[in-house]
């Protein structure tokens, strides 16, 4: 058999050496796999960088001191300094994110603190927070998820305001705010869950069968942001549907075009292109910064939010520091992190907070079934179709949005 496969070699190439045309394609048809294959290991690597973080140890150009990356961890369990703030004590939190409240009696929820690896989180100062404010506006732009965290950012600063402080929030079309007199500081939220323009814009009433949305129009709202000195945005659960419509002309014109599409990705990138150009066209790096939350992960399902119910019941965080849920779209994630990239090159800096990889691991932290209902449903009811009545998307406060408040806050606090 060896003297066979020796005769063939030889004879394979002389044929070959007749035809140089064939040898030619052969040899470039080698050049292109490996090709192929350097660009999808380049991914590979890419992906591990900018999505999962595997790399704890982030070093400097000497190449032996670990630099702090606060969102690389762990979960430690900590009764003795957290929760930060008590729910019931808390002004301003909101009946969605009031577990407590509702109804659920484990609490060791509140009691998790976030340990980076190779560093500590700067303990929250609401003090030093609202003088670094002083005189400026903090708003927060996005869906619920965001409501969530600066319903958080409230509940974090509220023991740190003065007690004559009148601690209400104003409404004005679709922002939300608390405004500091003692400070002249703002802390907002604007409810803007694309973006881009939708059907979904009204803060109050957004529940719609078919998300429809002007994916190349911002003006009409982005105009109110204009004005702020720290913007955080988030965008990404409205855009999961598997079918959204595109709309050419206004939502109020009996003319309006509307076309019904899949291509999850793309139009996700084209709506973040119209965000990223406003940006550019728009606000004074100089004078605003800006931030973009990754995704707050979940499993997918068939909740009223399209995700698992498999939250319930949940009493402690998956200790698994690799795991990464079906709802977490790392495809999606990609697309922002190459946005943010091209805004950079263009002269706009956004910080990426990648929060997703601490969260996922939390699934504990989610309301489940312990939240406010938008019709009147008995407990039978519920214990009969828990999956369809938790909630397993937002978060309970206190919780998990305080850690990004936490890590937003050490941002703030080097401006």
């Amino acid at each position: 058999m060896k003297e066979e496969i020796e005769n063939i070699a030889p004879n394979t190439w002389k044929n070959m050496l007749k035809f140089p045309h064939i040898a030619t394609l052969i040899l470039l048809a080698f050049v292109v796999v490996a090709l192929h294959l350097t660009r999808n290991n380049d991914d590979i690597v890419h992906l591990q960088n900018l999505v999962f973080h595997k790399e704890d140890r982030i070093r400097h150009e000497n190449n032996s001191t670990p630099v702090c990356n606060l969102f690389s961890g762990k979960w430690i369990y900590d009764n003795s300094s957290y929760p930060l703030y008590k729910e019931k004590q808390c002004s301003f939190m909101e009946n969605d994110f009031a577990c407590e409240t509702n109804g659920r009696k484990d609490l060791k929820y509140q009691h998790w603190r976030w340990q980076p690896h190779h560093c500590d989180l700067p303990r929250f100062n609401g003090t030093a927070l609202l003088e670094r404010l002083r005189g400026k506006k903090l708003v927060f732009i996005g869906d619920s998820l965001n409501r969530n965290q600066w319903r958080s950012m409230l509940c974090l600063i509220d023991s740190y305001l003065p007690p004559s402080s009148k601690k209400s929030v104003g409404v004005k079309g679709n922002l939300l705010s608390f405004h500091s007199i003692e400070y002249n500081a703002t802390i907002g939220f604007y409810w803007e869950p694309m973006l881009v323009e939708s059907n979904g814009d009204n803060i109050f009433i957004h529940r719609k069968q078919t998300r429809a949305v002007r994916i190349k129009s911002i003006v009409k709202h982005g105009r109110h942001w204009k004005d702020a000195d720290i913007l955080v945005f988030d965008s990404f659960a409205w855009w999961m549907d598997e079918t959204i419509q595109l709309v050419w002309g206004s939502f109020e014109s009996p003319d309006a075009i509307y076309r019904t599409i899949e291509m999850k990705l793309r139009r996700y990138e084209i709506a973040l292109n119209t965000w990223s150009d406003w940006l550019e066209m728009h606000i004074n790096p100089n004078k605003t910064k800006l931030f973009f939350m990754s995704l707050s992960p979940y499993r997918v399902g068939n909740t009223t939010w399209g995700t698992d119910h498999t939250c319930h019941d949940k009493t402690e965080p998956i200790l698994n520091e690799n795991y990464w849920p079906s709802g977490a779209n790392m495809s999606m994630m990609r697309i922002v992190e190459s946005t943010i990239e091209k805004l950079k090159e263009r002269g706009v800096k956004v910080e990426y907070m990648n929060i997703t990889r601490l969260s996922a691991n939390r699934e504990d932290g989610h309301p489940s079934i312990h939240r406010p209902f938008w019709r009147s449903v008995t407990k039978e009811e519920i214990q009969n179709d828990i999956p369809k009545y938790s909630d397993c998307l937002h978060w309970c406060l206190p919780g998990v949005p305080d850690v990004w408040n936490q890590i937003l806050y050490s941002y703030i606090m080097k401006l």
